[in-house]
């Protein structure tokens, strides 16, 4: 049984004995334990799984069960006896046997059958088979060193496209750290401005009430004093040390090329 803590698959194994070649629609269901059976070649596992292949079947439904159609015997023509029947055909086991070899690496998919005959059993080719096996050995470390090659150019072209994908986005915010901070000063600008109209306004208000009479100037200093509770305090340095640069909006992670 493979080890636990090796990441070994199972191949996907197709019982009837023609494979996959055969038309009718195929859902395996095979039972299997939950490790895969394995022989190992120097440090290379190979998986191996012996099955009893299935094979299809005319069958006949004759007094409640099906009988295969070679059984079937046809009553004696009688007009009090007559069978209610009707054929179909199913996958059975067929009593022989299949041996795959197979690659219980992820990262190749390579397999190899032996199956019996009605004429042949597998006993009398394990020898040959055993040979193949070795030499499969050989030809499917190649294929894993291959696929490790590939593999790993695969993952320095993803990493290559991440890190191309992050300086795009380090790039992206960078220049939106510079729009905002251009578009939050000139609001500050703009809001500085306004203050400053407001405060010339109320300035000139009081001002100009100073030369009213006393009656008259009271009332106005009142709604000017109503009018500045609800403004409030408004410094236009405040607004100025409210703004950040592009630098404090956001820290570049990469130098500009």
């Amino acid at each position: 049984m493979a080890p636990r803590d090796e990441r070994l698959r199972r191949a996907t194994i197709d019982e009837r004995e023609l494979g996959k070649k055969q038309r009718r629609y195929y859902y395996g269901n095979l039972w299997s334990p939950y490790r895969p059976t394995v022989v190992y070649i120097g440090d290379l596992a190979i998986g191996l799984a012996i099955i009893e292949m299935s094979e299809e079947v005319l069958l006949r439904y004759v007094g409640g069960k099906y009988i295969r159609e070679s059984d079937y015997v046809p009553p004696k023509r009688s007009r009090h006896h007559v069978d209610h029947t009707w054929t179909t055909t199913r996958d059975l086991p067929s009593g022989r046997l299949r041996l795959v070899a197979y690659s219980p690496y992820w990262r190749v998919d390579w397999s190899t059958t032996w199956q019996e005959t009605k004429n042949e059993s597998l006993q009398s080719s394990l020898k040959s088979i055993a040979s193949s096996i070795q030499v499969a050995a050989t030809e499917l470390v190649a294929k894993l060193e291959e696929a490790d090659r590939k593999a790993e150019i695969a993952r320095l072209e993803q990493l290559a496209a991440e890190e191309k994908r992050q300086r795009q986005e380090d790039r992206r915010r960078v220049e939106q750290s510079i729009q905002e901070s251009k578009e939050h000063l000139g609001q500050i600008i703009q809001q500085w401005s306004n203050v400053m109209n407001v405060e010339r306004f109320l300035a000139g208000v009081q001002q100009r009430a100073g030369g009213l009479p006393e009656a008259d100037r009271g009332a106005i200093l009142e709604r000017l004093k109503l009018a500045r509770e609800f403004l409030g305090t408004q410094d236009p340095l405040n607004f100025f040390l409210s703004w950040k640069t592009p630098e404090e909006r956001y820290q570049p992670r990469y130098a500009e090329e």
